[in-house]
């Protein structure tokens, strides 16, 4: 049976139809309504969030690095300076493998085995820097051959910089310092300092002397600029600036010429040599030899040289002047002189008789003077001259350890000066507290002995010596070493000097005084220690010569420098001041291995006063004018 036929109900599907256009019509005004109040919510309430957003896509901040302050010597001469050149380098984002992109650079350019250890090295120590040198102080003709090849180097770049030079090199390395790059530690430092903001975009800082010293004086402060990039990331215009400030030049109290006469004047020999201007604290010339060249550290030094460097026996990275610490031999005895007028322990007439050693109450040691058959009667005046050391051995044990150290640590010995440079040595001038300290003993008479003469137990740096000779030159007022003398801004007239008022005055007698010095002078004179230092003088000097033990000898046995290795034998040592009656240079040369201070350092000094003093260098010696010097003091 057929089953009914079924009709269409038109009315209905008119009317679904209906529904579904306004559900669907509904659901879109949702929807609108949605877009409509969400685009109010970001215009409205977030506009500003976002534009700020919009605007960093858009807009670059740079730093702009500012020049590094200059370096000048008294007389305006340049110790450290600025140069442009052009580098060569590698965008640690932008290189996937950097050793290849290495290797293939150096079919382009010079790349050579000490550039890849020192930009390893880099890499190493890097803290996510944008760009690190694989090459330094382009050729024109390298430039020109990578700017032809830059296509096929993606992340690699050649920035012009500005490169720190030092044009006297070893003379004034120790003095001068270095910068170098910027390691994470240094970051630290300056985020505790809260100093990062202004080293956005630098990459190096001073790492030792002036350099390091003065940091916050040579670096300048960093500017900016806003610029406007596009989608790679290129400025394409700029839409504000903060210039840079740089920064300010240090004008040292050195004078170079006479920083060079005087490096020269120790030929083959260690040492060092510290003068000063005494009636301000002036430092006027400061020597370690040998140095180096500090311009090896300033990208990084390569373990070659570094090697080279650090394990040399000459040790030419000890900076002697401020941190070798030495017996001071015979050099003492001015100070020992003063102390024992001071209490009352000589008088100027009192004498002593000298058979050629001393020895103890109670004891059978003999502690020897240089002179095997002694001096005969000796008063303070003599005691200087020839530098009898059988006067002081029994001066030291009279006045005891304690006042010994009283006196004498108020010319600064065991103390550090406090001159403008970091990393200084103390010394020592011990006492009975200090050797109970350091060695749970007590104090023994025999340790005094040797204090005495500048031996034992006691060390001095040549800047400390220096620093206590100025004192005396200037009748016991003492002033602070110091190596800057004045700040120079970009403004001429933004100059700010250094003050020199004095430390201390320690109101020394001035017949003592007079009578030392007297004794200084004839030092130089015949039956002195030193006649040839003065020799042909047009002015006077005051001095004392100083050996230094190295090792020490058996009882009754000579010295021989002839069998004894050269690094083994006697530290040469002399302090002196001129003119001897107005001083205005004081300084102490220690020549290492040198023997008698009188035969190597003397003549070193000489020469820094004829220089300093005449404007000229000094003329050799005749012979006749030579007496022969005495074989110790």
């Amino acid at each position: 049976m057929n089953s009914p036929a079924e009709f269409k109900n038109h009315q209905r599907e008119i009317f679904h139809f209906r529904l579904r256009l306004i559900v669907g019509m509904v659901l879109a005004l949702i929807l609108l309504a949605i877009l409509l109040l969400r685009f109010i919510y970001l215009q409205g309430f977030r506009h500003n969030y976002y534009q700020t957003l919009a605007e960093s896509n858009r807009i670059s901040v740079v730093p702009i690095v500012p020049n590094r302050g200059l370096i000048l010597d008294r007389n305006g001469i340049e110790l450290a300076r600025n140069y442009s050149g052009y580098t060569l380098e590698i965008n640690q984002n932008k290189v996937k493998d950097i050793e290849a992109t290495v290797n293939e650079l150096a079919t382009v350019v010079e790349i050579t085995p000490r550039d890849r250890k020192r930009f390893k090295k880099l890499l190493a120590e890097s803290r996510n820097f944008e760009t690190l040198v694989i090459r330094s102080k382009l050729s024109e003709e390298e430039i020109a051959r990578f700017a032809a090849q830059q296509y096929r180097f993606p992340g690699v770049e050649i920035n012009a910089r500005l490169f720190r030079d030092y044009p006297y090199s070893d003379k004034t390395a120790h003095l001068i310092g270095y910068i170098g790059r910027i390691n994470q530690k240094d970051v630290e430092m300056l985020e505790e300092l809260e100093l990062d903001a202004n080293y956005r975009g630098s990459d190096y800082m001073g790492k030792t002397g002036l350099e390091q010293s003065y940091e916050a004086e040579l670096h300048g402060t960093t500017g900016t600029e806003q610029v406007e990039v596009d989608s790679a990331g290129r400025a394409v215009r700029m839409l504000s600036r903060t210039p840079p400030v740089s920064g300010n030049n240090l004008v040292l109290s050195i004078d170079v010429k006479l920083q060079e006469i005087a490096e020269q004047a120790f030929g083959d020999y260690r040492g060092a040599l510290v003068a000063i201007d005494p009636n301000n604290g002036e430092v006027l010339a400061f020597i370690s030899k040998p140095g180096y060249d500090p311009s090896l550290f300033i990208d990084g030094i390569d373990t070659e040289s570094w090697n080279e460097l650090n394990n040399s026996p000459d040790h030419p990275l000890n900076n002697r002047a401020l941190r070798g610490q030495y017996p001071s031999g015979s050099t003492i005895k001015p100070f020992m002189a003063l102390a024992g007028l001071h209490y009352n322990i000589r008088s100027p007439n009192q004498t002593i008789s000298d058979p050629g050693f001393y020895t103890l109450s109670g004891s059978s040691h003999r502690y020897r003077d240089w002179k095997k058959d002694g001096h005969g009667t000796v008063n303070l005046f003599k005691s200087i001259v020839v530098s009898c050391d059988t006067y002081y051995y029994g001066l030291a044990v009279e006045m005891g350890i304690d006042r010994i150290f009283e006196y004498l640590g108020g010319f600064g010995f065991g103390k550090k000066t406090d001159i403008d440079l970091e990393g200084e040595s103390s010394g020592l001038l011990p006492s009975q507290a200090w050797k109970a300290k350091r060695f749970k003993q007590k104090w023994f008479t025999g340790d005094t002995v040797s204090v005495g003469i500048g031996q034992g137990y006691s060390l001095v740096t040549p800047m400390q010596l220096a620093h206590a000779t100025a004192t005396l030159a200037n009748n016991g007022v003492a002033h602070k070493p110091h190596l800057v003398k004045e700040i120079r801004g970009a403004q001429a007239k933004d100059i700010r000097i250094i003050p020199h008022e004095p430390l201390a005055d320690l109101k020394i007698d001035t017949a003592h005084l007079d009578l030392v010095k007297r004794a200084m002078v004839s030092v130089t004179q015949p039956g002195g220690t030193d006649v040839a230092a003065s020799a042909g003088a047009e002015y006077r000097i005051a001095c004392k010569t100083g050996t230094a033990q190295v090792i020490g000898m058996k009882q009754g046995e000579k010295y021989d420098a002839s069998k004894i290795d050269e690094r083994h034998r006697d530290h040469a040592w002399f302090i002196a001041f001129a003119p001897a009656e107005q001083p205005k240079i004081a300084l102490v040369v220690l020549a290492e291995n040198g023997g008698h201070g009188g035969g190597t350092a003397a003549p070193i000094a000489r020469k820094v006063f004829d220089y300093y003093l005449l404007g000229k260098e000094p003329k050799p010696l005749k012979t006749d004018e030579v007496q022969e010097e005495p074989e110790h003091d």
